[in-house]
């Protein structure tokens, strides 16, 4: 049974979700533990077979039942001498990945018929390749298995089982695990994801993989800001890691190829630490470790300038929005720290055509001191026609020195002379008169567009 990640404070195992099989499986434990006999689970590496037969166990056999559990080679025609010894103690005879258990010395017919007399449950897994050969091959090594039907545990799970765990509230790796765990099992996700993880840690070193670590970190990043499933190309994985000038500094002796192909490579049969994209040659980081970053409270945030990028390079309407939604939750408790986070989400909200978003968050900078903010924040609020509310951001960022702004406030100073000559030429005053024709001259330019 591999290791499943844990954080401070969490349980070494997450809770058992109810698979398919259980009910089979309960029934011929607690058969077994009745009258003795041999219980195998077979299924594909990783598809949970250990972890569904140690619930098993627990669940159909008594609290006080000694486990016997040897390491694969371990020799065990001493076992029912040693069973005999204890009495009315209840025993069970635990072999995980049965294959390195048998042999003349290991788990025999001869040694499962003496331990079926003394009413040994013996419960073990199996591969399936390891099962096949072993069942119906030529090796003549059939003989503990020909009487033995095993419990066969898919590799995919079922609608049902998918089911349990997207309602499953009771543990944070299960509830990651059906959000980010992709075209692969629950069993994969938890028990590569911590091998991952420490792989990914370990190869920032320098003289390791830190082209790699970097655009894995890059691909989390994107992923954190809500393009995970969509998937990002190759070359915005590059241009991307400008925006991490310190890794990308320390980066310098692997190439972005070699970096890259580290990333992709596969392990443990399973997965790579980037892993296919749903859009066409496209690229995601491996769940886990997007789940693993956002639950570690040590995490560094993701980079400004990458909301922006995610925000530009989400294929559709709904990633923009969602890439809005998770600004927001992530930016949103620290704007009060940095005018360059109002800034962003300004920006984020003025593409996605939320005006007066933008503008508050626009104000907001301008208002901690943000010169081009402040040009932003007057056009807009001279856009939706509050020109005296406009006229001190232009102020500011004219005086800073923004020429657009200079021209703004010009313009929006000499539309409101307009305004009043005008009122004082229909009140007789000629010399109003005369200044109006050249001053509508100069401000008659079709208005600009928003888009700072």
């Amino acid at each position: 049974m591999r290791r499943t990640r844990r954080l401070p404070g969490e349980s070494p195992l997450p809770p058992y979700v109810e698979r398919g099989c259980d009910r089979e499986l309960d029934a011929r434990v607690r058969e077994a533990a009745r009258v003795g006999g041999l219980v195998v689970v077979t299924g594909a590496p990783l598809s949970g077979k250990t972890r569904t037969l140690w619930a098993g166990l627990f669940t159909n056999l008594s609290g006080t039942t000694r486990v016997f559990a040897p390491s694969p080679g371990t020799d065990l025609r001493g076992l029912p001498v040693l069973m005999r010894g204890r009495g009315d103690v209840g025993c069970v005879l635990w072999l995980d990945d049965l294959e390195g258990h048998l042999g003349e010395h290991g788990l025999t017919p001869a040694l499962l018929a003496d331990l079926l007399r003394l009413r040994v449950p013996v419960l073990a897994t199996m591969d399936d390749q390891a099962y096949d050969a072993r069942r119906f091959g030529a090796s003549g090594r059939a003989g503990v298995l020909s009487g033995v039907e095993p419990v066969e545990l898919p590799r995919a799970w079922s609608e049902g089982e998918s089911e349990r765990l997207n309602t499953f509230d009771g543990d944070p790796r299960l509830r990651a695990a059906a959000v980010w765990r992709g075209t692969h099992t629950v069993p994969e996700y938890l028990a590569v994801g911590p091998e991952l993880m420490e792989e990914w840690r370990r190869a920032r070193r320098p003289d390791a993989h830190p082209r790699g670590h970097l655009l894995v970190r890059v691909a989390i990043d994107f992923a954190r800001c809500g393009v995970s499933r969509a998937g990002i190309h190759a070359d915005d994985l590059r241009e991307a890691q400008a925006l991490y000038p310190e890794e990308s500094a320390g980066a310098g002796a692997e190439s972005f190829e070699e970096g890259f192909t580290w990333a992709t490579d596969l392990r443990h049969g399973v997965t790579g630490l980037l892993v296919a994209g749903a859009r066409r040659d496209t690229w995601t980081a491996f769940g886990s470790l997007v789940a693993d970053v956002e639950a570690r409270s040590d995490s560094p945030p993701v980079p400004l300038g990458l909301w922006m990028l995610a925000f530009e390079k989400a294929g559709d309407k709904a990633l923009r929005w969602t890439v809005r939604w998770n600004a927001h939750e992530a930016l949103v408790p620290r704007s009060d720290s940095d005018p360059e986070i109002s800034v962003v989400l300004g920006r984020i909200n003025l593409m996605t055509g939320d005006f007066r978003t933008a503008e508050y968050w626009y104000r907001k900078a301008a208002d901690a001191g943000h010169t081009e903010a402040a040009a932003t924040a007057g056009k807009l609020l001279a856009a939706r026609g509050a020109g005296a509310d406009a006229i001190p951001y232009l102020e500011q960022a004219a005086e800073a020195g923004v020429v657009r702004a200079q021209y703004r406030l010009g313009m929006l100073l000499a539309a409101r002379a307009e305004s009043w000559l005008t009122r004082a030429a229909e009140g007789g005053y000629p010399v109003a008169a005369q200044a109006l024709p050249p001053l509508r001259a100069a401000i008659a330019t079709p208005p600009d567009t928003v888009e700072e």
